[in-house]
């Protein structure tokens, strides 16, 4: 019996799925030796400097950039029709204030399954609507949510601007700065997707079982939660808080170094050299800091930066930066997660409707480690 469970083991894969290859994909390419990302054949950062996040969902969801006539069209559809279903803010009014802002979404993303008129149209045209949807209202849904918890009334988006704006609009009620909303375009593109993270394999799982987009989005939303993938920007920003001055940086760095603690915003198990989104938004972050007045908080990631270099040889990924640059924008810490989601929200979709296009359900195997040939005994007959 130990013997055929042994032949009958699938070959060992790495621990946690490292560099396992689960599916074929036209999306997203990570080349983590030489520090580059690429989607759909476009270097993500010249698609940031250069494009908008619109546009990049439009290449994410079809394949191709978009001509004019056409990205004009997809526009007047796409941030047209941005609006919360009522029956979504009112879902937003029932929640305790101890919610977090994660479950929160969690929860009513799964709900606007109920009140979307593709409901049960499996249909790709249905889809890229209910894709197009969930990445207008994700914002809404955050902004609305952190408006109610402090006391204040949802804010209706402006039909016609973008995303950026919209979410910082209906977030902190007021036209935000053009330079702070080129920012934030800039983040959104570079989170938009990152190839097979575990959110996005999340989605993927489920969609393959057939289940709907809302479903498969949920999946995602739950795994992004979780503090070793959503929640690294936040653990940099706690850090940053608990240096307090560019001088305590090194003090607190080598201190935690030495106790083996690991500095968030540092390291990936995919890229062997610097994150290629970190110069971007370490840019970012200056610019968006000297705008507001504020750098002590760039100052002191800049230090953490340096000393974590010299120390360790580790370097920065896509978390280290975002902190401060969110801080700066006036974005509550408790939202840098979620913001995550609303760029990540056309990736996620972008790897459901590709999965669907070649569907098998995902079903590896485990490597069993237990127990074999035990024989039943009566509970009468076990011992005392």
């Amino acid at each position: 019996m130990t013997e055929i469970c042994r032949i009958m083991t699938p070959k060992k894969p790495e621990n946690g799925l490292a560099d396992t290859v689960a599916c074929t994909s036209e999306i997203c390419f990570i080349d983590g030796v030489h520090g580059r990302l690429v989607y759909r054949g476009y270097d993500a950062l010249e698609l940031a400097e250069k494009s908008t996040f619109e546009e990049v969902a439009y290449l994410l969801w079809y394949g191709c950039l978009p001509r004019v006539t056409e990205f004009k069209a997809f526009l007047d559809g796409f941030t047209g029709s941005m609006a919360l279903p009522m029956e979504t803010v009112m879902i937003l009014r029932m929640f305790p204030k101890a919610a977090t802002p994660m479950e929160v979404i969690r929860t009513a993303v799964s709900s606007l399954g109920h009140w979307d008129p593709d409901s049960g149209n499996t249909g790709l045209d249905a889809c890229l609507r209910k894709a197009q949807r969930l990445t207008l209202r994700i914002p809404l849904l955050i902004a609305a949510h952190q408006r109610l918890r402090k006391g204040l009334e949802p804010v209706k988006p402006i039909p016609g601007h973008g995303i950026a704006c919209n979410f910082l609009y209906t977030l902190q009620g007021q036209i935000p700065d053009p330079v702070v909303t080129d920012a934030l375009d800039v983040a959104l593109i570079l989170h938009a997707d990152h190839e097979l993270n575990a959110s996005t394999f999340a989605a993927r799982v489920t969609a393959a079982t057939m289940a709907d987009i809302y479903s498969s989005v949920t999946s995602a939303i739950g795994t992004l939660k979780g503090p070793l993938h959503g929640g690294a920007n936040m653990e940099v920003m706690e850090l940053i808080n608990e240096i307090g001055r560019p001088e305590d940086a090194e003090r607190v760095i080598i201190e935690k170094l030495n106790n083996n603690v690991k500095i968030p915003g540092f390291g990936h198990r995919v890229y062997r050299c610097e994150d290629p989104r970190v110069s971007l938004l370490r840019e970012h972050a200056r610019i968006i800091t000297a705008h507001t007045g504020n750098t002590k908080k760039f100052d002191i990631t800049c230090e953490i930066e340096r000393i974590v270099l010299e120390q360790t040889k580790v370097f920065p990924n896509v978390d280290l930066y975002t902190a401060s640059l969110y801080s700066a924008m006036g974005i509550p810490q408790e939202l840098f997660t979620p913001v995550f989601a609303i760029s990540r929200i056309v990736g996620w979709t972008s790897h459901i409707l590709e999965q669907w296009s070649n569907n098998r359900l995902i079903r590896p195997r485990a490597e069993y480690k237990g127990t074999t040939g035990l024989s039943y005994s009566s509970i009468e007959d076990r011992p005392h």
